[in-house]
C-alpha cells in the first residue's frame, strides 16, 4: 500500500525544484559554474524557511510568483550564493543588456550591486 501524499511536502518538493531550476538557468546563462555546495545550503534554506510557514502560507508560495521570488531571494542570500563568483557577476549586472536573462533573475542581480 503506498503512503499518502502530505501536501504540504508537495508544496515544498515543487518550490526546490522550481527554485533549482532558476539556479541552473541563472548561472547557465552566465556562462559560470555553479558553487554546488552553496546551492544544495540555498535549497536547505529555501526549505526550512517553506516549512516554517503555517499551511495557508505555503499554499500562497504555491500560487503567488511574487511571494515565491522573495523566499527564493532570501535563500539565494542567506546561503552565501550571493558572495560566489562576486566581482564577475556584479561586472555583469552592470550591463543587463547584454544578459539573457529573465526580469525575475533581478532579484539575484541586486544583491551584487549593493
Amino acid at each position: 500500500m503506498s503512503k499518502p501524499i502530505n501536501p504540504l511536502t508537495d508544496h515544498t518538493l515543487t518550490l526546490r525544484e522550481e527554485f533549482r531550476y532558476h539556479l541552473e538557468t541563472f548561472y547557465g546563462r552566465l556562462k559560470l559554474a555553479p558553487p554546488y555546495e552553496s546551492i544544495e545550503n540555498a535549497l536547505r534554506s529555501l526549505t526550512t524557511s517553506v516549512h516554517a510557514l503555517p499551511p495557508v502560507e505555503q499554499e500562497r508560495l504555491a500560487t503567488d510568483a511574487t511571494a515565491r521570488w522573495q523566499y527564493f531571494r532570501q535563500a539565494f542570500q542567506s546561503s552565501g550564493l550571493s558572495k560566489k563568483h562576486r566581482g564577475i557577476i556584479a561586472g555583469l549586472a552592470r550591463n543587463r543588456a547584454n544578459l539573457n536573462l529573465p526580469a525575475e533573475y533581478e532579484q539575484f542581480l541586486r544583491l551584487y550591486l549593493s
